[in-house]
């Protein structure tokens, strides 16, 4: 759909707000609960987890990137697939191959730097306001389930190896969240490269927020039920994508 009195493209993902970074933060949670529940609650395991969730997200993939128009029930739910697969396949990188927190956060560092830089070679650029060709889409979802997995290892580390614990995990990737916004509001740092940065650091927020609610009290955690954490969390994802504002984002045109 062309708007030719602005000249902008609409996009088939939303466009960037502060209601899109509060559900982001709530999928990425339920991203990390929703994991554990089937592979440690239903006692799964990693692998056979991930190839449960990882046949819902190339389904999502598949409509999102021929879908005709920006769907929030679709993006969602894709979002949603996307970071349980990655709960589940940082898992079974960094206990099951034993690679650990370190060596699987470097690793799945290289191959989200490596599929972002494929990415503008191959299409000019790396910007969420260019998404509205099927290309362009398809290294989109490569580079958030990439950065859905990563974020996974990347608050394993923090509460683990770096020793802050679940919920000082939290605080400081909720503060480097805040010095990415601080860097977006007054400075002129690339917008581009600054969205990356938060996208990526919201996931270890949610992974460690998700730890700190299911995990038993003796590790620091909450001990609440994975799978009602689960449901009380799609809930609330619901009631926001009906109560917040979605609309498209939007790109300038070739006009």
């Amino acid at each position: 759909m062309v708007m030719k009195d602005t000249g902008a493209v609409l996009s088939k993902v939303p466009a960037v707000t502060l209601g899109f970074w509060i559900i982001k933060v709530l999928c990425t949670t339920l991203g990390e609960t929703g994991g554990d529940t089937l592979s440690m609650t239903y006692d799964l395991g990693y692998l056979v987890s991930s190839f449960i969730f990882i046949v819902p997200l190339i389904v999502l993939v598949w409509a999102q990137v021929r879908a005709k128009a920006y769907n929030p029930w679709l993006y969602w739910a894709t979002i949603i697939a996307s970071t349980t697969t990655g709960t589940t396949m940082a898992d079974f990188a960094t206990r099951s191959l034993g690679i650990g927190y370190t060596g699987g956060s470097a690793l799945l560092l290289a191959l989200v730097l490596a599929s972002l830089f494929v990415w503008h070679r191959s299409q000019g650029t790396v910007s969420v306001n260019r998404i509205a060709s099927a290309p362009a889409e398809r290294f989109y979802w490569a580079t958030i389930t990439l950065s859905q997995t990563l974020g996974t290892a990347l608050g394993d580390w923090a509460a683990d190896d770096g020793g802050f614990g679940y919920l000082g995990g939290a605080l400081l990737f909720g503060g480097a969240l805040a010095a990415v916004a601080a860097l977006h509001y007054y400075t002129r740092a690339s917008k581009v490269a600054l969205f990356w940065a938060a996208f990526i650091l919201t996931r270890p927020l949610g992974a460690t927020v998700g730890d700190f609610l299911d995990k038993p009290l003796d590790q620091g955690g909450l001990d609440f039920s994975r799978p009602v954490a689960s449901a009380v969390l799609a809930a609330a994802i619901v009631l926001l994508i009906v109560l917040l504002p979605q609309r498209a984002g939007e790109h300038p045109g070739d006009n």
